[in-house]
């Protein structure tokens, strides 16, 4: 069975980081404390170059203490920018307040949470 790992330095700082796993059949977007407008770009270039064998998209929040409106468009963003593949999207290992939001805004309706 072959690995395949790779990880993504996006931008200067590592706010915004990706990684593929299970051989890149999964994209992983490990976002940092703040998730926020600052981060638009940053958040895009993490899903640019995905792989033929990729078929699920999963954002990691597990450090992810803020978020606001503009990062909840920015999930919905992907999502429509992507519509044309057959992806799975989920959000993975969100912290308490992040959850509360996610459940607010309905988000377990567009994504698998985990």
């Amino acid at each position: 069975m072959m690995k395949f790992f790779l990880t993504k330095k996006i931008g200067g700082s590592m706010t915004i980081t990706s990684q593929y796993r299970q051989d890149g059949e999964v994209l992983v977007i490990k976002v940092g404390e703040k998730f926020d407008f600052s981060k638009v770009e940053e958040f895009r270039n993490a899903y640019n170059n995905l792989t033929d064998r990729t078929n699920e998209i999963a954002v990691d929040l597990s450090i992810t203490e803020y978020m606001d409106s503009s990062a909840l468009g920015m999930l919905l963003n992907m999502q429509k920018s992507l519509k044309s593949s057959n992806y799975t999207y989920s959000i993975e290992n969100a912290r308490p307040q992040v959850s509360k939001i996610l459940e607010i805004s309905r988000f377990d309706k567009k994504f698998e949470i985990r």
